[in-house]
């Protein structure tokens, strides 16, 4: 990969076709077993396969992972946290805004249990996609980390820019669900925002870790409502 289009092609199309592949997956099998939902299938696939095409392509991707100091989590936590209930609170207003008196949730707030979701897409989604996007996509693009954007006083990268985008579009799956266009709109959005701040992290602590802490602290403000939803219906 002499040239950095070579680089955006091929890291992009390799990423589609691990998420692409992994999402066949774990649509076309399942494990029979109730508490294991069919995400888990995606997200091994997801896992496995990225792991191949970072050792496949190593000359290219530095891959780093290790136990982040606590400290330095603290920002990349409070900014998950605060990406995730902003764009939902912005959506939602425009939902209303709109006419929409029932706001659309994910199907697997409801479908899953607490401790499902805490296990599944909690822990297993942020550490599968995180490794894809910004472990294998985000990385492979490094060279091209000089470019980029000012975004509120921080260079934000080309790197971090493409992996954040294509993380945001192909969340466009939804729609093969049958859900509303603001959902999609919501879900890509929301998708986008969390990818720029972990990709940010990820390029500036160069450890995926602080990406998959990003990601978790995002989806945390799901685990919350699919808690409190619970207690609800028993309610507690």
């Amino acid at each position: 990969m002499k040239t950095n289009g070579k680089r955006i092609f091929w890291g992009i199309l390799l990423t589609l076709i691990v998420f692409l592949a992994s999402t066949f997956a774990g649509k076309s099998f399942s494990l029979n077993n109730e508490f294991i939902p069919d995400t888990f299938i995606t997200n091994i696939v997801m896992l496995t396969l990225s792991i191949c095409l970072i050792w496949g392509f190593k000359k290219y991707v530095s891959y780093k992972i290790s136990l982040p100091k606590f400290k330095k989590t603290l920002r990349p936590i409070l900014f998950g946290l605060l990406a995730a209930i902003i764009v939902n609170i912005i959506m939602s207003i425009v939902e209303r805004a709109f006419g929409f008196r029932e706001i659309e949730s994910h199907s697997a707030h409801s479908a899953l249990s607490p401790l499902q979701f805490f296990i599944f897409i909690f822990i297993c989604t942020p550490i599968a996609e995180e490794v894809l996007f910004r472990g294998f996509l985000q990385n492979i693009l490094k060279p091209l980390k000089v470019k980029g954007i000012r975004l509120f006083k921080r260079h934000i990268s080309v790197p971090v820019l493409i992996s954040a985008v294509v993380f945001g579009l192909v969340h466009l799956i939804v729609i093969t669900s049958g859900s509303g266009s603001i959902f999609v709109i919501r879900t890509v959005l929301f998708a986008t925002t969390i990818g720029l701040i972990a990709g940010y992290y990820q390029e500036k602590y160069d450890n995926n870790a602080y990406a998959i802490t990003v990601h978790m602290a995002a989806n945390f403000v799901a685990l919350t409502a699919v808690f409190i939803a619970s207690l609800t219906n028993l309610g507690v």
